[in-house]
């Protein structure tokens, strides 16, 4: 258990940095992410739309990690310099070898919506 909590604990203090770079070396080649937005099979491609992302960020603040064997729980809220204001997230992680190889984001999006015209 102890190495996913580090695996979700580096990813998270990686893009706390901005540093994508650092956050794609702990995502598998074959990660893959599903949202209420979108869905990726690479993790080039999520971390492209994650920098995007980050650039209305103001702050994450986790609430709770839960680590249960290769699974991870993460509960947070990110504030955004948006009307949206702040959201409670909740991520589901699995990691493998050291690496996480698929996210799973859950949350109420339709706030969101506006800014993805939907």
């Amino acid at each position: 258990m102890t190495h996913t909590r580090n695996a979700v604990n580096h990813f998270l203090d990686a893009l706390h940095l901005r540093d994508f770079v650092a956050a794609r070396r702990l995502l598998a080649d074959d990660f893959t992410f599903e949202g209420p937005f979108d869905t990726f099979r690479a993790p080039e491609l999520y971390l492209r739309t994650l920098e995007r992302l980050y650039s209305i960020v103001r702050k994450v603040t986790v609430k709770r990690l839960f680590v249960d064997g290769d699974d991870a729980c993460l509960l947070y809220d990110m504030e955004t310099n948006t009307p949206v204001g702040t959201a409670l997230i909740c991520e589901w992680f699995t990691v493998r070898n050291q690496k996480i190889v698929s996210m799973r984001a859950v949350f109420d999006a339709r706030p969101f919506a506006p800014m993805f015209s939907l």
